[in-house]
């Protein structure tokens, strides 16, 4: 059709029925003057708008595949290298069920044993280094790791929790997990290298799981809700904890936590007004809490591709989508994204100023939009009939996986390369 590789149309391979103008096409001397096809699918709306036609996909988009088992659990998914993924979940028999992609094929489900009352948290503190942690029927911490070359055994780590644990690292060989305890307190546990600690209450009183995270080598910032409703931080500055601070606001959603560089962090909650808040720490203190506005009708969601940059989604009124940012000096006004979405958002960058979202669909379909780095994309419907809310991993600068629960209770998993 056209000798340039990118000016193929990407609708037909037939110039005859090509509904763009040659003349058209030989306008655009520069190989490079379109990225990909969303700047392609610009021209077309600028110049072709009344002729209706398919939509452009940005990459190609697999078929679902069904990767089988029978979830009692949501997916916990991660990535210790490029074109690697581990999915852990809890099968009807409560054990943990894993399921991994080598590089160039899925493997088959295997059951890792146990007896889960919880959710599975994992962590990865170096290649090839996997660690599983559960609550256990006698609601003592359990915890599975692979070394490399094998699976352990089980090991009790004691304990008695009342919440699913979460786990980070913020080093080599280095792993902290925590959970709230029969008192309400938030409980630690870590590993050093060489030995577990024992369990150290870090007090509190909690009313929602605890949320962990590290922005640094030996800093670890931990957040929950209080009795009061509002939120709470304690944090470990590398050789000691800190006291509990409130950071005041009434939650009436867990806090959504994202850093975009060295000690500093931006917390979103949705408030009683069901509007968004954040409070955010500079470096040297704590902000007062300020309204971003909006009406929330499901938890935010947060994320970071770049220094001094935030992207934040929410559904709102009507079901749609909503995304407000910070560029660096100030914050957007909320951008209606529209669509009709029936679960929480879900969010993955591939690289700087690339974003993908994905959400299930008034027809449980899984859909997506995508911002390329100048414009937003229109609203794609993947396929799928999906039951739970997705979860959405990008391992490259060019692939996104999502995992989600289908009508026969098996994980499903679609990705674009």
């Amino acid at each position: 059709m056209y000798n340039n590789a990118f000016y193929r149309c990407p609708y037909c391979s037939d110039e005859a029925v090509c509904p763009f103008l040659n003349r058209s096409m030989k306008r655009f001397y520069n190989p490079g003057y379109y990225s990909d096809s969303e700047d392609f699918r610009s021209f077309y709306e600028e110049d072709y708008r009344n002729i209706v036609i398919p939509p452009i996909s940005t990459g190609r988009w697999s078929r679902w595949e069904d990767l089988g088992g029978t979830l009692t659990s949501a997916p916990a998914v991660s990535s210790w290298a490029p074109n690697r993924l581990h999915t852990f979940v809890r099968g009807t028999d409560n054990a943990l069920w894993h399921k991994w992609w080598n590089g160039s094929r899925w493997r088959d489900w295997e059951s890792l044993g146990g007896t889960l009352t919880s959710a599975p948290a994992v962590s990865s503190w170096a290649p090839n280094r996997l660690d599983t942690f559960v609550r256990g029927t006698d609601n003592a911490l359990w915890h599975k790791w692979w070394n490399g070359s094998r699976w352990s055994d089980w090991e009790s780590l004691g304990g008695t929790v009342t919440s699913a644990p979460a786990a980070v690292s913020w080093g080599n060989n280095r792993i902290d997990v925590f959970a709230r305890g029969t008192d309400n307190a938030l409980w630690l546990k870590w590993w050093n290298g060489s030995r577990w600690s024992d369990w150290e209450s870090l007090g509190g009183t909690l009313t929602s799981a605890p949320a962990a995270v590290s922005w640094g080598n030996n800093r670890i910032d931990v957040f929950a809700r209080g009795t009061d409703n509002a939120m709470w931080h304690i944090f470990w500055n590398g050789s000691r904890w800190s006291g509990w601070e409130s950071l005041g606001g009434i939650l009436t959603s867990a806090p959504a936590v994202s850093s975009w560089a060295p000690n500093r962090l931006d917390t979103f909650v949705r408030g009683t007004d069901n509007a968004l808040w954040h409070k955010w720490w500079n470096g040297s203190r704590w902000s007062d809490w300020e309204s971003l506005g909006g009406t929330l009708t499901s938890a935010p969601a947060a994320v970071s591709w770049g220094n001094n940059r935030i992207d934040v989604f929410v559904r709102g009124q009507g079901n749609r989508l909503y995304h407000l940012w910070w560029n660096g000096s100030r914050w957007s006004s909320w951008q209606d994204l529209r669509g009709r979405i029936t679960s929480g958002p879900a969010v993955s960058s591939r690289r700087a100023n690339r974003l993908e979202v994905f959400a299930r669909g008034s027809n449980n379909q899984l859909i997506t939009m995508s911002w390329n780095g100048s414009r937003w994309s229109n609203w794609q419907g993947i396929g799928g009939n999906i039951t739970s809310e997705p979860a959405a991993v990008s391992w490259g600068p060019n692939r996104t996986d999502v995992f989600a629960r289908g009508t026969n209770n098996a994980m499903w998993h679609i990705y674009r390369n």
